[in-house]
């Protein structure tokens, strides 16, 4: 799968995707962390990527959109260190990967995760 990781996600997290045979463009590692959200959400979807995320602003960006992509990977979760939200991002892709190729908004919750097909 193809992830473009913005700024707020750990590269460790961007390595460990990585070392699962994803590929990740880092906003970070490309200098371009000043992106709007808009432009960001373009360069994903132009690209078929998908989007882990801490942000709720992105969520907010798909559900008022018509478009069905990119997906978005929300994590509200109360430990949002990388040891925490690395083993939910991999189970999310493991779990969800069907819904996240068509478009989804996937919130991760410390027990659970919900999926929203797009466009809501």
């Amino acid at each position: 799968m193809k992830f473009l990781a913005d700024i707020e996600v750990s590269q460790s997290t961007v390595r460990v995707l990585r070392e699962h045979g994803h590929e990740v463009i880092s906003l970070r590692e490309q200098g371009l962390g000043r992106m709007s959200d808009a432009t960001i959400l373009d360069k994903a979807r132009m690209g078929r990527m998908y989007r882990p995320d801490i942000r709720l602003d992105f969520g907010d960006l798909l559900a008022t959109n018509i478009q069905s992509l990119p997906s978005v990977i929300i994590f509200r979760l109360r430990n949002q260190s990388p040891p925490s939200v690395t083993p939910k991002l991999l189970e999310v892709i493991s779990s969800c990967r069907d819904d996240l190729s068509v478009g989804a908004i996937v919130i991760v919750e410390d027990t659970r995760f919900r999926v929203r097909r797009l466009p809501i």
